[in-house]
């Protein structure tokens, strides 16, 4: 069995390539907002205002995270089924109850 925390190695492109400069342009904005955070609690900023903005950048990952499973379901699971697996669906779904509980 493999860690969650380690990427396991396949033998396609990821489902996301299409989307990929989207994908790094949202993230590189998340960055943002946590180094803005980051800025705020060393500026001792209000606790309610950085609060929300932790929920601001929690919640432009959860989009990113959306669109990377988006992308999965369309390509991976989609080719992957019409290969007659089922894998990337019980990977899909694993993936969605971690999104879910996070």
């Amino acid at each position: 069995m493999t860690d969650e925390s380690e990427p396991v190695a396949h033998d396609h492109p990821p489902g996301y390539l299409g989307d990929k400069q989207k994908v790094l342009a949202r993230l590189r904005r998340v960055e943002g907002q946590v180094r803005g955070i980051q800025r705020m609690v060393d500026e001792d900023t209000y606790c309610i205002d950085v609060l929300t903005q932790v929920s601001a950048a929690t919640k432009a990952l959860q989009n990113v995270a959306l669109l990377l499973l988006d992308d999965h379901v369309r390509h991976c699971v989609t080719d992957d089924v019409l290969a007659g697996s089922t894998d990337k669906v019980d990977e899909a779904m694993t993936a969605i109850t971690r999104l879910v509980r996070s």
